[in-house]
């Protein structure tokens, strides 16, 4: 039976619990940090981006949509949440401001 229950603890007298120190507190600490600096701090600064590009999306802007779709924004409607994107000369799309993903260099559609 000795190799199931180490002597050290056979041994202690009086069948004292061991206390309840401060480690769970600094694991839970630690822990906290890893999560706010690898986790939530990444991910903040990203919507914080994306929101600052909304917001400064302006008429003749070349854009690319979370759908992979390229165009040149013709109409911001600023009451609501939508821009129109020209395709090319004959198709334009409405889709929210929050589905674009990227403001493209000025030039992009004509090198594509």
């Amino acid at each position: 039976m000795s190799f199931f229950i180490s002597t050290a603890q056979a041994q202690e007298a009086g069948g004292a619990t061991p206390g309840f120190g401060f480690e769970p507190l600094i694991m839970l600490a630690v822990f906290g940090l890893i999560f706010y600096f690898l986790l939530y701090r990444p991910q903040a600064k990203r919507v914080k981006e994306h929101k600052n590009l909304v917001s400064s999306l302006a008429k003749g802007d070349e854009v690319l949509t979370q759908g992979g779709v390229v165009g040149k924004i013709t109409k911001v409607a600023d009451d609501k949440d939508f821009v129109e994107i020209a395709l090319n000369e004959t198709n334009h799309i409405m889709v929210q401001k929050s589905a674009v993903s990227a403001v493209l260099p000025k030039g992009t559609l004509k090198s594509l």
